[in-house]
């Protein structure tokens, strides 16, 4: 049983992270729940006369409301689609062979990172499920972490600068990409919570890598794309799981000076530039052999994370159903394949 003043000391570590998740809000910055939450939990943690102690006991639930989040998007109108956009979906897997690789010849001959490190700092995956993974398998979760956000905050920045420059498209706006609570299918959301409990039971049983997250995925992967179920997790729950993980992600920096810090967000920029050249030569070839729009095509080749991406594609009104399946198959490449190949180096 747990003790109540650790609870308590969890339960204040995740307030704290929210409290930076409302100044990112605040400062307009972005992926404010996540990265505000690793900020400012990043920064307590080196204050030994505050009572905080990293929330890892959320992170199971958290992991199954992830894999839940990302089985969501396979719903029967994007699977119609899917025969129009094979040929481009096919690109996904060089395309991320290639990014992966590229990246982790620099992370490891450049940077000097350690091999598995280097691999998971290089995946073209979201920041939680490569430090969930990399830390499964004894991988240095705070380089993970700083370069995969990184990563990801050089894309969220450059993107809609790239799109309302090059493209001349206003991207001013918010518009909400989640379900809101109140409008939520109560029958449905209890369904989705058997259904990730029964596959991170399944996918630890049969000794699957990321089980609380892959097992979910699956068989929310069947639900929505059978029609069983509508109602995707609430907007309000995946922002509080972005909390938890940024405050656990945040505990990972105990040890690791400034200057490390620095040195690493420099040395992820070249990375960011390999990024945006692998990128470039597949969106030319794709656009050029294809007959969609090219403001569709270089979302659904940035390598930033699902929902960042979705958000900006809202906001110009690109093909949504495209972009979201080319990110599906990258992450589900990614999730699946990655462990695998890492336990191998």
């Amino acid at each position: 049983m747990l003790n109540p003043k650790i609870l308590i000391q969890m339960l204040l570590a995740i307030l704290i992270g929210a409290m930076g998740s409302v100044l990112f809000i605040y400062l307009h910055l972005p992926l404010p729940w996540l990265l505000g939450a690793i900020f400012t939990s990043s920064i307590a943690m080196r204050f030994q006369n505050i009572p905080i102690k990293s929330p890892k006991i959320f992170s199971t639930p958290a992991r199954i409301i992830i894999g839940l989040t990302i089985g969501s998007a396979f719903t029967p109108q994007i699977l119609e689609q899917l025969h129009i956009y094979f040929f481009s979906i096919l690109l996904i897997i060089p395309y991320t062979i290639l990014v992966t690789f590229a990246g982790m010849y620099y992370y490891n001959k450049v940077l000097d990172f350690d091999k598995r490190t280097a691999f998971f700092s290089s995946v073209p995956g979201g920041v939680i499920e490569m430090v969930i993974l990399g830390e499964q398998l004894k991988a240095d979760t705070s380089k993970i972490t700083l370069v995969q956000s990184s990563r990801l905050l050089f894309i969220v920045l450059s993107l809609p600068f790239i799109i309302q420059y090059i493209f001349h498209i206003d991207i001013s706006g918010n518009q909400l990409i989640t379900t809101p609570l109140r409008d939520i299918y109560l029958p449905d959301f209890f369904f989705l919570a058997i259904l990730g409990i029964i596959g991170a039971y399944l996918a630890k049983k049969l000794h699957i890598s990321a089980a609380y997250l892959i097992g979910p995925m699956i068989l929310s992967i069947i639900a929505f794309s059978l029609g069983f179920v509508h109602s995707k997790p609430p907007d309000e729950l995946i922002k509080f799981v972005q909390v938890i993980f940024g405050t656990i992600i945040g505990f990972t920096f105990r040890g690791v000076t400034l200057k490390i810090i620095i040195k690493t967000l420099v040395g992820t920029f070249g990375h960011f530039i390999i990024l945006a050249f692998v990128s470039a030569i597949f969106i030319s070839i794709v656009y050029f052999m294809f007959d969609f729009p090219v403001i569709s095509i270089l979302l659904a080749f940035s390598p930033g994370g699902q929902a960042e991406i979705n958000l900006i594609a809202i906001l110009v009104a690109a093909n949504i159903p495209y972009i979201t399946v080319h990110h599906i198959v990258r992450l589900f490449l990614v999730m699946n394949i990655a462990p695998v190949f890492a336990k191998r180096l």
